[in-house]
């Protein structure tokens, strides 16, 4: 591929991410306008300050997950190439978003039962979400395979001269 047409996908690239990236930022900068008004809405309404302290909660870590998304992208434009950790962190605020929805305001008329089945599933997620984003740190930190640095045991060669 000429380096002209490689040089022009790459542009269109960093322009579509910025897209992502300034709709993301919208978003999160929406969610947490309206979750401080429903906060005081809520408080001064009829709804009473537990529900809504419990709606502020799930808009605040939706918030949280659109930042983290935003950090993704910015993570892809800096290193040019897909940068795991980002999304295993959404996916793991997204499970305990869903954790304390669950916990606090959306049992319902469901069986004990079920709700404990859907908690433990959703605790399942983290903890292997939260496995593999050590993994991939850990894989961060690794030297290069075939560095010299590695080939010695992670100790460089006396140099002689």
């Amino acid at each position: 591929m000429p380096s002209f047409t490689r040089r022009a996908l790459g542009i269109a690239e960093d322009i579509v991410y910025l897209g992502v990236g300034l709709v993301l930022l919208a978003s999160a900068v929406a969610v947490l306008g309206s979750s401080g008004y429903s906060l005081v809405d809520g408080l001064t309404g009829e709804e009473g300050t537990k529900r809504a302290i419990e709606l502020t909660l799930d808009s605040l870590l939706l918030a949280f997950i659109l930042v983290e998304l935003l950090g993704a992208v910015r993570s892809t434009l800096t290193e040019k190439g897909l940068v795991a950790e980002p999304f295993l962190l959404v996916g793991i605020i997204a499970s305990i978003k869903e954790i304390v929805v669950l916990g606090a305001f959306e049992r319902g008329d469901r069986p004990v039962e079920d709700v404990a089945i859907e908690a433990g599933a959703l605790a399942g997620v983290v903890l292997l979400l939260s496995i593999s984003a050590f993994l991939v740190r850990r894989k961060e930190r690794e030297p290069d395979e075939g560095s010299p640095e590695e080939d010695s045991g992670g100790v460089r060669p006396a140099t002689t001269g």
